[in-house]
């Protein structure tokens, strides 16, 4: 596994992906099958990263993108690591129908959560289609 000095590796990744969220093993499948895998530098401030979570969350339900984890790692981030500084990461699907969003501690060294996004338009006459 990675020190607080090193990024974790695709493999550290991978063993990190457990069940904090639902999204967790359709992401360690992704990665799997040939998924990329990045992870930033940056550590905004958890105040942020929830926004984002939430922001990405009520814009997926009122366009009707599926998703998976997403909401779990809206009340992870809220209901933790408050005043916290994090990190993220991607997960890019090889064929490129998902992309995972992994959220680390400020050392990189624990997953907090993982949610997923299908890279889909929906039609207006599909309705919403978010996966709990």
């Amino acid at each position: 596994m990675a020190t607080e000095d090193e990024n974790p590796s695709q493999r550290d990744i991978t063993a990190m992906l457990k069940d904090q969220t639902s999204a967790c093993k359709a992401a360690r499948e992704a990665i799997a099958a040939g998924g990329e895998v990045m992870l930033y530098d940056g550590q905004p401030p958890q105040w942020m990263v929830l926004g984002i979570a939430a922001t990405r969350l009520k814009r997926s339900l009122k366009i009707g993108l599926t998703t998976v984890g997403l909401d779990e790692t809206v009340e992870i981030l809220r209901a933790r690591h408050r005043d916290e500084q994090l990190r993220t990461g991607n997960i890019v699907a090889a064929n490129r129908s998902w992309f995972f969003t992994l959220y680390f501690d400020a050392t990189g060294t624990e997953l907090l959560a993982c949610s997923g996004v299908k890279n889909d338009r929906p039609s207006r006459s599909d309705g919403q289609k978010l996966q709990l």
